[in-house]
């Protein structure tokens, strides 16, 4: 090597020395200017961690007064608590309301006071439930006239049937005879009882018959049966086709009119329910078909397969469903939107632990609907809650440093917010920023990373099942 070349390695490796030196902290000791030592950079423990995590969090999470919505009147001064939502959802179109679990009492009441305030001092007009988007338009459609109860039986899944829900319907009947009524809608492409009777067709064979399709559809969907359901596809794909004719025909929009007359929007929710159920005789049936034979026949990987095939084809139709009633029907309105946790989620294939690991509506959600959207996911302290089928659980012991365990040590209150949306990474909050633990229907064990997945969390402590409404069926 000559001298040339030597001087220039020797010049490299000053120059590359001296920018190392500058880019790295020193955490050895060093002297300030005038020779005082300054203490040397230490790693925090696990304890020092939990203590700033918990010391900043409890400068920043608002304490709510109460989660029980207004019955009667609503008087000025009723939501005072809540007012900080104001500037966080100033140019949000769509506010998502979560639940890590359907069978929470308070999670009810706690959204139900939500929407009221949404509604009233915000202009939140439609309400889209995870239910049917037929059988919620149509009740909508005699909200006016029939009783709350029926209404809230009518469009809903039975898992939200309970007496802490029902003062949203009696909200939701109340304000149809004000200048701005709270509109209900649905998004999910479920069969969801009760089932399509044709009562809107002017033609009675017609409405029989198609009665008669969505019994066997829903039958089809709870079997085993393929060969017979493969072999029945086109003719029920058809009895849908022949109502979306009769739809069309003139004089069945007034006829709809007259009988719902609530939901001046039916007919075009009318038509798109039909035609999803086009879409889910052609293909969802199938999957749900060979997921019930996947597991009756212990084929586990067949089951999973198929199962979470199922669940991406019906976010993604709902969330079509959500973009459709947002552009189509309803383009000058913003909405809330009520669902699961999971369905809502931001991110929800990165949740590690999760039962389903796949994209869904959130996720899915296009990245200009993100912006002017805002995610509430709601949690759990303790208590009980019921899952699906109505059966009793504890919630799990909270693990220290999970998500619950923070909010709730910081705040000591039974009803806690918090916004995660505008909050750049600091020492006090890097929690938020990084994978903690938390539980989904307050029982399973799950790692996510909050700012993720919400904009925002409510943590209610001491849960209880729903009062249920569901009778003997």
């Amino acid at each position: 090597m000559n001298k040339r070349k030597v001087a220039g390695v020797i010049a490299a490796t000053v120059l590359s020395t001296q920018l190392w030196a500058s880019a790295v902290p020193v955490y050895a000791q060093e002297t300030n200017p005038v020779g005082e030592a300054v203490s040397q950079q230490v790693a925090r423990t696990n304890q020092e961690t939990l203590a700033d995590w918990e010391a900043w969090t409890k400068d920043h999470v608002y304490r709510l007064e109460t989660i029980k919505p207004v019955e009667g009147k609503i008087e000025p001064g009723s939501f005072k608590d809540l007012e900080m939502l104001k500037p966080l959802l100033h140019d949000k179109r769509i506010v998502f309301l979560g639940e890590s679990s359907h069978g929470v009492a308070e999670f009810n009441q706690a959204k139900t006071r939500l929407i009221q305030y949404l509604h009233e001092e915000m202009g939140y007009n439609v309400l889209a439930f995870e239910s049917g988007l037929n059988n919620a338009s149509i009740a909508y459609g005699n909200a006016g006239s029939q009783s709350a109860e029926r209404t809230m039986k009518d469009s809903i899944f039975g898992v939200w049937w309970s007496k802490e829900i029902l003062p949203l319907f009696d909200y939701l009947k109340d304000t149809q005879t004000s200048e701005n009524p709270l509109m209900l809608t649905g998004f999910d492409i479920q069969t969801q009882f009760p089932l399509m009777d044709g009562k809107w067709l002017t033609d009675a064979k017609q409405a029989e018959r198609l009665k008669q399709t969505e019994e066997k559809l829903a039958a089809y969907a709870g079997g085993t049966d393929l060969e017979a359901y493969q072999k029945d596809k086109n003719h029920l794909m058809g009895v849908y086709n022949g109502a979306l004719r009769i739809l069309k025909a003139k004089g069945t929009e007034e006829h709809i009119k007259a009988f719902y007359p609530s939901n001046p929007m039916l007919m075009k929710q009318l038509e798109r329910s039909l035609q999803d159920r086009i879409r889910v005789a052609d293909e969802y049936i199938e999957i749900s078909i060979k997921s019930n034979r996947s597991l009756e026949e212990g084929d586990y990987a067949g089951y999973a397969e198929h199962l979470l095939k199922s669940m991406e084809w019906r976010d993604q139709a709902m969330l079509d469903n959500l973009i459709w009633l947002a552009t189509e029907v309803y383009p000058n309105e913003k909405f809330i939107v009520w669902g699961h946790n999971d369905h809502i989620q931001k991110a929800h294939s990165e949740v590690m632990g999760t039962y389903y690991p796949v994209k869904q509506m959130g996720e899915l959600l296009p990245e200009e609907w993100k912006k002017y959207s805002y995610v509430l996911g709601l949690y759990p302290v303790s208590g009980r809650t019921a899952d699906n089928t109505g059966a009793i659980h504890d919630v799990l012991p909270l693990e220290e440093g999970s998500i619950e365990s923070i909010v709730s040590k910081a705040s000591q209150s039974p009803y806690t917010f918090i916004d995660l949306k505008y909050r750049n990474n600091e020492r006090g909050n890097s929690w938020m920023f990084e994978p903690r633990y938390t539980y989904s229907w307050g029982r399973i064990p799950e790692s996510l990373v909050a700012r993720d997945q919400y904009d925002g969390l409510l943590l209610i402590d001491d849960v209880h099942p729903p009062q249920y409404m569901r009778g003997n069926k």
